[in-house]
């Protein structure tokens, strides 16, 4: 153990073994002051970000039966699927905007009568009304998009950046691992066709954000694994700007009779296992705290075990609510929780510049 976060310390690069020695060891204390003291070299220590957006989903309607989430509706459920018309979402972003937010991270379903255009139209819509930045589609969503409207990967993400694309949320990837995908998603994106959709979109000078979703079928190896290819896909491109780690929510979902209530990640498996991504994912610029899975409490004490960000106020939120989390929180309580650190809050952009500070 000591070895291993020495290493850390001197700047050299933990192997996947040793990062699953750090998971293994449950030495939370020691780990989590060698993520602090490597967070507080990459970025000032007094400093504590967040953003005000608004998680906008678009439409429920999804055909992937993922058997973790309780949000989507299967085509043809005229019940409760839905997919919001253009004055609604314009309405969100006045309202948005009005709360002083910057960004609309937009991500939905595998809507089977969505093609490219119908995201052309409404990002220019969007833009053409609107100053505020569009963090939209994750990596399957952009799979979905560009075989429905039978384009290369590129050629869709090309033609989303003109319309208004800003950067891709990392949502979808869960583990990235196939074994495991096979098991939670087996109609989603392999790991290859993930991380394509990602190389892609930093070739074409769109930015992204990375995430893994855990706690459920996998090993402490396989999220060691997920955390490497990121870590690989970052040397080659240096497209990913931040990663975040959140545990499974079991509630209202397949996948939750699955997962022993005694193999469910703790708060104290949370705080390892994202202390671990700050050491392991050594090219990652910024790291940020799950509040919303985790509660403020534990989102607050994530900053001191690695993470540098709080993560966004989330205006509104449905699919983490839907599997029965629902944790509620303002611009004004962020400020609070990282004033009573002795840090200082700062708003930023989706593209982590600042917006305001408040000292």
């Amino acid at each position: 153990m000591s070895e291993i976060l020495e290493k850390a310390l001197d700047g050299e690069r933990i192997t996947d073994d040793e990062a699953v020695a750090l998971l293994r060891s449950r030495d939370l204390v020691s780990v989590g002051r060698v993520a602090n003291e490597i967070r507080n070299r990459k970025h000032h220590p007094e400093r504590i970000t967040f953003i005000i957006d608004r998680n906008l989903n678009y439409t429920n309607i999804c055909y992937t039966d993922c058997d973790f989430c309780a949000f989507y509706r299967r085509p043809g459920d005229t019940r409760e699927g839905y997919l919001l018309p253009k004055p609604v979402i314009f309405k969100k972003i006045e309202e948005t905007l009005a709360l002083g937010g910057t960004g609309l991270l937009m991500q939905g379903g595998h809507h089977p009568d969505l093609g490219v255009e119908f995201y052309e139209d409404l990002f220019s819509s969007i833009k053409s009304r609107y100053r505020i930045h569009l963090h939209a589609l994750s990596p399957s969503e952009v799979q979905h998009v560009a075989r429905r409207s039978k384009l290369t990967i590129a050629e869709a993400l090309t033609r989303l950046r003109d319309a208004g694309l800003d950067s891709i949320p990392g949502g979808g990837a869960e583990i990235l691992v196939d074994r495991v995908r096979k098991i939670i998603a087996p109609k989603k994106t392999k790991t290859s066709e993930w991380l394509g959709v990602m190389r892609e979109a930093h070739r074409l000078g769109i930015s992204t954000t990375a995430t893994m979703m855990y706690g459920h079928v996998e090993t402490l190896e396989e999220r060691v694994e997920h955390m490497r290819r990121i870590r690989e896909l970052q040397d080659e491109t240096g497209g990913f700007r931040a990663f975040f780690s959140w545990t499974f929510q079991d509630d209202g979902n397949r996948m939750g009779a699955q997962v022993p209530v005694e193999a469910r990640p703790t708060s104290f498996d949370y705080l390892l296992t994202q202390a671990v991504s700050r050491i392991y994912l050594d090219n990652v610029p910024h790291i940020g705290s799950s509040w919303v899975t985790q509660g403020k409490k534990i989102g607050q004490v994530a900053l001191q075990f690695g993470a540098d960000d709080l993560g966004s106020v989330m205006i509104e939120e449905n699919v983490v609510s839907a599997a029965g989390t629902t944790y509620r929180t303002t611009a004004d309580e962020f400020v609070h929780l990282i004033r009573s650190l002795g840090k200082t809050p700062v708003q930023r952009d989706t593209l982590y510049r600042d917006v305001r500070v408040w000292n």
